[in-house]
């Protein structure tokens, strides 16, 4: 299979999507970050001293999402139609997890979008905690879904596994 990233050359390019219909494309995104119980205890409760995490992870993620293209360098600048991100969290697995929505009316898709957003999102939670729990962990950053354009619809189906794996 020839990736769509690469020229002649066999160099990378930004491809060239000039020729390609405008459709609603939505992607969703998710990232879990394993922790302490007692600082996710701190988090829900706004115990962090550094302010309240999810507000700053939510603009995190939003302007992340806003700026992909200027951080994965084959990315297209795309008009955003919509972002959000959502929290939920399981006391039980002392985890916080972060899902991301990003959607535009453009030529090509917003995956990579949904994915730097739950990732910036994720490392500003972190770093708003590390002072309390270094041992946090960011896992399972992947795709949930994506729909629009040419290659269709995709959707992740083993979500046990990446609640709790």
């Amino acid at each position: 299979m020839k990736l769509s990233h690469m020229n002649q050359e066999g160099r990378a390019y930004m491809v060239d999507v000039s020729d390609k219909a405008v459709t609603k494309r939505i992607a969703k995104a998710q990232a879990t970050i394993h922790m302490k119980p007692q600082t996710l205890k701190r988090i829900l409760d706004g115990g962090i001293h550094k302010g309240d995490v999810l507000a700053v992870a939510q603009v995190a993620g939003v302007q992340a999402a806003k700026s992909t293209h200027h951080l994965i360098p084959m990315c297209h600048p795309l008009q955003l139609t919509h972002v959000n991100l959502a929290f939920s969290q399981s006391l039980k697995h002392s985890t916080l997890t972060l899902t991301s929505t990003v959607a535009t009316d453009g030529k090509t898709g917003v995956e990579m979008e949904a994915l730097t957003a739950v990732s910036v999102a994720a490392l500003t939670v972190y770093d708003m905690c590390k002072s309390i729990d270094q041992s946090m962990c960011i896992r399972n950053i992947l795709l949930l879904e994506k729909s629009g354009g040419k290659q269709g619809n995709f959707k992740y189906h083993n979500q046990e596994e990446i609640n709790h794996g």
